[in-house]
Parts: structure tokens; sequence; C-alpha cells
């Protein structure tokens, strides 16, 4: 039906089509795809020119039995499915580190010069380190795949003769698929059925504005690729109407498999994974140069270039964090278990940290505030009266409306009317957010000729707008100013109450092919419906706690000023400050940003202003969460810095967000922010060892080596003491935080990592040649006592400190989880017994005095104390 009515109007819903600004992450990738797409289009999507062998479509759809051969012939529809042999693939990236390469070859140098127990030695640590990494992130990995698929993308099949819901990575070639508003198009294929179809290009073509799709006979020389109206594409969506297609091509051979395939396109950094990067910049150098300085001195010296090299590299290992990612994955992986048990489900694993992070949550207030059951309360005239005609009228527009159907459209189709079944659809005007409203043409089908009617509901400032007349006893009245008036008080007292508040109006129009935006005016305004929506009992409560904890909760609605003003008091927000939609129109950017910070509710704002209040907010320096779950809330969900949405989204919503809430309501929102936080603090523990006492230590071993006549400790020993101490944190995961900490959003302080690098591990240093002057000088040690000597008393030190550092509190206050306290006690003590095992002879260790650990205990305590002095400063100065 070209040329008819709302052409890219109806769909300036454009879903607000600002996902990103010109300079982002996604708007590059946006722009990289398009060049893709436009480069690759044929009139079939296919790749590499081989033709579509699809089925033809059948009546009853595929059954059961033809989806699995043709699944077992073309593969899962993923557009970049998991390559066989992946697990072993991480694996070997694990052995590709440069570290670890570097580490096996001095492993074979040394068997070759004769030296077989120390090659057996590092090579033990290497296989045994590496396992371990592997092993923990491949059982973390898993674990998030589960929940995952708990919230894996779906379709509508026919299959075996019967719609069905499967998952969307099941769909094969061939399968009929039926699509609707809210619907991600499951795969590339061909429309068969269309009606008021408007599907959102613009993740593969970058066009802004929603493409009218229909069915129809291919032409024989057809437009290709877009520009065809009867293909629909894998990772676009529908925005309104209607369709079924036959699907052509599925995963990788789909257009959005080769864009994917050919851009490795990822999800956005977080600030964590920026922080991380940061991180391992700072470690990374410090390692280069404390290298060059330990050859460049030792060669200087005129000290054995190949032991030199070994030992550089060792300390090299013993400075690297190598199970920071191990630790990572498994802490934010242990994480996203524990928010499944409470209902939230995450999509991005980084998303974690972010999460623990927000400072301000924005949302819509159904289903946050409210309970988001919508009830039918009243239909009432103009003027208030009770009267039947506008829900008469508003149930065949529901009735026959193709577009997703709303809260409140669900609770008018509960009200019986079989009475109007004597009616047929003729034609749609669909909803968009610039009108606000959506039109239904129907006629009717009894006895005579039939009556066609054009029936508009909306929000009651736009129906009025575009009536002339109002229905009182069954007669219009004209509409003039004081009937006007008599009709937004009407509208001012419903909403006064807490309800939601739709307008209806019609009129007859003559019969002809389609209808569009133009017909919308003259109309009778026939009434109002008012809607309930309780508020939620636990909203005040939660919204209390979450204040408590640092997070502001603000809301932003397209309901009027009276009903958000209502809502709210109800739930304990007495008398909020209200900014109108219109009023952000005239604001600049620099005001917008100061606005958005100072007030609490916005009302009667479209998405597109939604996106600009969430920008605006990140601007000013906020940590930013947007919960929706709406065709409308995919922009402002990828704008946030954890878009957020539940499991009865619309799919646009649901793949635009981080993370998925099982179930509605702030009360369990509030459970999944403690959880990031938790997760986040356990990472930051890891990060602080790291740059604390192993520094220092390392350090301290770097300096030694100059001025000793022997090495201060064997390279195989530094690997056994960097394996010790690294496997004394890999319960780190599992242990508690303190609630100071998760009383606020902590965002990443890279600052405090460097602080406690240059404060803390200074102390250590400070220690270790406390420990070389009383070696030397009171026990008289040789190579091989200094050796065991020190290996026992920086294991002790830097693995012990763990109980201090991990807590901002006093370490005798705040318990450790038992997994961790068992593992750090029991590391500390096979460290000690290692020296006196068959094993100390191999490992170039000797049996320690008795006085000796007399001075490891003083040392360690007095250590730990001057440690926690110096946290407690460092952690009040984070503070400020």
């Amino acid at each position: 039906m070209p040329g008819r009515r709302h052409g890219g109007l109806a769909l300036r819903a454009r879903l607000d089509n600002t996902v990103a600004g010109p300079g982002s992450h996604r708007a590059v990738a946006a722009k990289a795809a398009r060049r893709i797409f436009l480069s690759q289009m044929s009139p079939v999507p296919t790749v590499s020119g081989e033709p579509s062998a699809s089925p033809p479509a059948v009546p009853g759809g595929l059954s059961s039995q033809q989806a699995a051969d043709l699944r077992a012939r073309y593969g899962w529809n993923e557009p970049a499915p998991a390559k066989h042999g992946a697990a072993f693939l991480e694996l070997l990236l694990l052995f590709l580190n440069p570290l670890v390469i570097i580490l096996l070859f001095a492993a074979l140098v040394s068997f070759i010069l004769g030296d077989a127990a120390d090659a057996l030695i590092i090579l033990a640590m290497v296989l045994l380190g590496v396992l371990i990494n592997f092993i923990q992130t491949y059982r973390s990995q898993q674990a998030i795949n589960k929940l995952r698929e708990g919230v894996a993308p779906t379709a509508t099949v026919l299959r075996d003769g019967s719609w069905q819901e499967i998952k969307r990575r099941e769909v094969v070639p061939g399968d009929l698929v039926r699509v609707s508003a809210g619907d991600m198009i499951p795969a590339d294929g061909r429309l068969v059925e269309a009606r008021d179809l408007y599907v959102q290009q613009a993740a593969l073509t970058g066009e802004s504005l929603p493409v009218e799709k229909e069915a129809h006979p291919r032409a024989p020389e057809p437009a290709g690729g877009a520009e065809a109206l009867d293909l629909v594409f894998l990772g676009t969506s529908v925005v309104s109407g209607i369709g079924t297609a036959v699907i052509l091509n599925t995963g990788p051979r789909t257009v959005f498999g080769a864009i994917a395939a050919r851009l490795a396109m990822r999800p956005e950094e977080t600030d964590f994974e920026r922080s991380m990067k940061r991180f391992s910049a700072l470690i990374m150098r410090a390692v280069f140069f404390l290298v060059l300085f330990i050859l460049a001195g030792r060669v200087a010296l005129h000290k054995d270039a190949f032991e030199s090299f070994v030992f550089a590299v060792a300390l090299a290992v013993g400075l690297t964090p190598e199970f920071l990612p191990m630790i990572t994955s498994v802490t934010l992986a242990r994480g996203a278990v524990r928010m499944a048990r409470d209902h939230v489900v995450v999509k991005h694993l980084p998303a974690i940290q972010n999460f623990g992070t927000i400072d301000i949550f924005c949302s819509d207030k159904t289903g946050t505030l409210t309970i988001g059951q919508m009830s039918l309360l009243s239909s009432v005239d103009p003027f208030g009266k009770p009267v039947d005609r506008p829900l008469a009228l508003a149930w065949l527009n529901s009735k026959f409306e193709t577009g997703i159907r709303s809260p409140l459209d669900l609770a008018i189709l509960q009200v019986d009317r079989a009475a109007t079944n004597t009616y047929a659809k003729c034609d749609e005007i669909p909803f968009d957010f610039e009108r606000r409203r959506l039109s239904i043409v129907v006629k009717s089908t009894g006895p005579g000729a039939p009556v066609y009617t054009l029936i508009t509901k909306g929000a009651p400032e736009s129906i009025l707008g575009i009536s002339d007349s109002c229905e009182v006893d069954g007669q219009p009245v004209p509409l003039d100013p004081d009937t006007r008036l008599r009709c937004r008080k009407t509208f001012q007292d419903l909403s006064a109450q807490g309800l939601r508040v739709l307008g209806v109006a019609y009129r007859a129009v003559e019969a002809r092919a389609a209808f569009g935006v133009a017909d919308e005016h003259s109309l009778v305004f026939s009434g109002f419906l008012a809607f309930s929506d309780p508020p939620n009992p636990d909203a005040g409560a939660s919204i209390e706690a979450m204040k408590r904890d640092g997070v502001e909760v603000k809301i932003l609605t397209g309901d009027n000023e009276l009903v958000a003003r209502h809502v709210c008091e109800q739930v304990g927000l007495h008398n909020p400050e209200i900014v109108l939609g219109e009023d952000l129109d005239h604001m600049s950017e620099p005001a917008l940003q100061h606005v958005a910070e100072q007030t609490t509710v916005f009302a009667r704002v479209s998405p597109m202003q939604k996106h600009r209040i969430i920008q605006a907010l990140k601007h000013r320096g906020h940590v930013v969460g947007y919960m929706g779950d709406g065709i409308n809330d995919a922009p402002s969900l990828h704008a946030a810095d954890v878009g957020i949405s539940v499991a009865s989204a619309v799919d646009v919503a649901r793949d635009a967000a981080d993370i998925i809430l099982l179930q509605p309501g702030l009360q369990i929102l509030h459970k999944g922010i403690t959880e990031g936080r938790r997760a986040s603090a356990n990472v930051l523990k890891y990060l602080l060892m790291g740059t604390s006492s192993n520094f220092g230590n390392m350090f301290s071993m770097a300096g030694a080596s100059l001025f000793l006549k022997f090495l201060p400790m064997l390279p195989t020993q530094i690997l056994l003491n960097n394996f010790l101490y690294d496997t004394a944190q890999i319960t780190i995961p599992s242990d508690r935080v303190d609630d100071q900490y998760i009383r606020g959003p902590r965002r990443w302080n890279m600052t405090l990592v460097r602080n406690f690098m240059i404060f803390i591990g200074p102390i250590s240093s400070v220690y270790d040649f406390l420990t070389f002057y009383v070696l030397l000088h009171f026990f008289h040690a040789g190579q091989a006592e200094f050796h065991t000597g020190w290996f026992v008393e920086s294991l002790a030190t830097q693995t012990l400190v763990l109980f201090v550092i991990r807590t901002m509190r006093n370490p005798l206050k705040s318990r450790p989880s038992i997994p961790l306290a068992v593992t750090t006690v029991l590391i500390v003590a096979i460290g000690i017994a290692i020296p006196f095992s068959p094993l100390a002879g191999r490992l170039g260790f000797t049996p320690l005095p008795g006085p000796f650990f007399a001075f490891l205990a003083v040392s360690t305590v007095t250590y730990l104390l001057f440690v926690e002095l110096a946290k407690r400063l460092l952690f009040a100065r984070a503070e400020l």
C-alpha cells in the first residue's frame, strides 16, 4: 500500500533512535555495520553468493523432525556461534602468555644444561597455575551461561501445526515465524503476511526512521537488501504491526551474522573494565622497569647472565597478577549466582560492578512505585457521569490494535463485550509518541449498509485537541471554551486521585482504501476511562533503604503531574519537585544537567526527553541505572550506565538491558545493587593485595640481588612462593564484605590502589631488609638458610596481611569467610613445613632454627600493626 498515510509519521516513535551520540562506541559500530551491510546486500540475503536452500513454507510449518534435520545441516541460529574446541583454545591462550612462554623456555634451557630438578619445578608451577586459572574461569563461565539461558531471546514459530514459543537459537531455515510490536526479528526471512508492519533497521542501515514492510509477490527484478519491502533481517526489531515470515537464512548466514563476524562487535567497555586495563598497564610498566633494572644491574656487576635472566623473569611472574582474570571472573560469577537467587539475572558480567556503583536510579512509576497491575475503575462522559459508551469504543480500538498491547489495553479487554463482535477492522493509524494516540477504523457487519467509524484513544489532552464536539447524554455538544474547561476539569479530578486516564473519541468516515493522521480531526469526544494501579506496599521502605545506601530514585513518567504527585505521596515522597517534559525542551544542556540533579519527578516526558535526562545526569558524573520494559525504552536502556529490564518486557527492551529482573520491584533491585557492591569489593581486595606487601617483597628481592653474593631467593623458590601466595587468594570471592562498604556506591579508585603500592609496599620492604639483617647478622645464615628464612618470612607476611587489607574496619571485628581463613592459614603452614619435608633438598631449603620462628612471630605481628595504621590513613584519605 505505497503512498498511503503515516509513512514516517506513524513511526516518528523512532524509538527515539538516538541510541548513541555521533562519537560513541555504538555510533561508530553502527556506521561500520552500515558500510558492511550495504556493500554485501543481495536480493536474498545469503553468504558468499550461496543460494538459500530453505524449503518452501507449508501451511502447518515444519515438523519437529524436519527442524532437527535442518538444524543438523545449518547449525544453531547464532550470529557468531561458539567454535568447536573453544575451551581448549582458552586453555591454549593461557599458555601463550608471554611470561609463561619465557618460563617454559627457561625450563627447557635448565633441562639442556643438566638442571632437570629446576626444570621440573618450573614446569610444575606453570602447569598448576594455568590449570587452576582455567578450571576456575571455565566453571564460572558455565555458571553464567546457565543463568543467561533463563532470559534467552525467544521466537514464535509454527511447528507441528501449532504456534510455539521456542528459543531463538533453535529457529531453522524454512520455519514460519510470527512477529509483532516489540519483537526482535529472529533471523533473515521473507514476509508472507504483514499488517501495518514497521521495522526498525537502524542496527543494520543506520537509518533513524522505521521502515514499512509489506508481503507481496517478488517482482522479476526486486529491490535489493534493506530496500526490499518483503525482507526482514536478524538484528532488527518490530515497532508496530504484525507479520509472518518464512526464514531464509539463520546464524552466520544472516546479514547480521556476517557483520558480527567482520566487526567482532562486543559490548561497550564498562568503568570496571577500563579500570582493569589501567591497573594492568600500571603493573606491566612496573614489571618492565624492574626487569630492566635487575638485568642491567647484575650484568654490570658481572653476575651470571642466564641466572640473572631466569631470576628477573621469576620476579616478573611474582609481580604480575596472573590470577587477576580468574579472580575477577570467579568473583563476578559468584555475585551473579547470588543475584540470581534474588531474581536478578546478569547478561553482561562486568555490568555487575557498574550495578554496584549506581548512585541514581531512574524509572517509570509503574511497577516500581506501583504494583504494575492496571484495572479499569470507571468509564465516564466528558463531565464525569458514569456511562458505557467510552468503554464500548475503547474496547473496539484495543481489540483491533495490532501494535503491542499496553497494560491499559489488557485492562480494557478483560471486560466482556460480546455485542461488539458485529464489527470488522478496516485500517489502523498506529500509536506514536508525538501524537500520543492510536486510531482504528471499523465497519459494522450487521444488517443494513455498513457504517464506517474512526475510533481514537490516547492521552486526553491529545484527544481533546482534535475534537470539536463532545457526547453528552447521547447527543453531540459543541466544544466551546466553557465545555472544554469542564472536560479538562473532569480529567484533572480523575488524575488528582492518582488514576491513569485515557480519552476516547470517534467520528463517522467514508469508506476508502486507507486512512492516515490527516483523518484524525473533527472528532466527537466520548469521555474518559480511568484506571487504578495500587501503590506497591514495599515501595516507600525500598526508596528509603536505597537512599540510605546512596542511591537516589528519580521517576520519569509519561503520566501527567497530578497522577505522578498523588502516587509519590502515597509511597512517602511528599511534596516532590516535579518538572514537565515541555519545560525540558526549552532548557540548554547545562541547565538541564542542573535541573536533572535537583528534581525527583519528571512528568509528561517523552522517550527522547528521558534519554536527555539520563545523558545529563551522566555528564554530571553520576552512575545512572535505568529500568524500562517497552519499545520506547530501548534508547534510554542503551544510554544508561546500567540498563535494567524485567522478564516480561518486550524483546527490544530485554535485548538492550544489561540486567534482567525476574520479579519487578525496588526491593529486588536493591538486593541486586548490594550484591554488585559485594562482588566489586572482593575484586578490590585482590588488587590491593597485589600492590602492597607482594609488591614490596619483589622490590626488596630486586634490590638485594645487586648486593648479595648470591641470589636472595632462587627462581624456583620465587615461583613456588608466588604460587602459594596466589593459591591463598583463590577463596577471596567467597569472603564477607563490610556493611560499611555496601552502604554506598563505590567507583573504582585507582588512586587508592596506587597509594597502597606507594605506602604499604615500602613497609613490606623495610621488614624484608630487617629479615636480611637478622638472618645474616644473628643467625650467620648461609645461602640455603638465607633462602629458606626469607621464603618463610615473605610468604607469611604477604599472605597473612590479607586479614588486614580485606576490611576497612578493625580486622579483629570483621570476620573473614571460613574458606578464606582456612586457605590463608593453611598456605602459611605449608610454607613453614616445606623446609622440614622431603622436598626441602630438591627445592634448595634447609630446616630453620627455633629462635627464627620467635623472630618471625614478632615481625609478622608488628608488620600487620603498621599495615593496619597505614590502611586506615589511606582509606580515610580516599573517603575525603
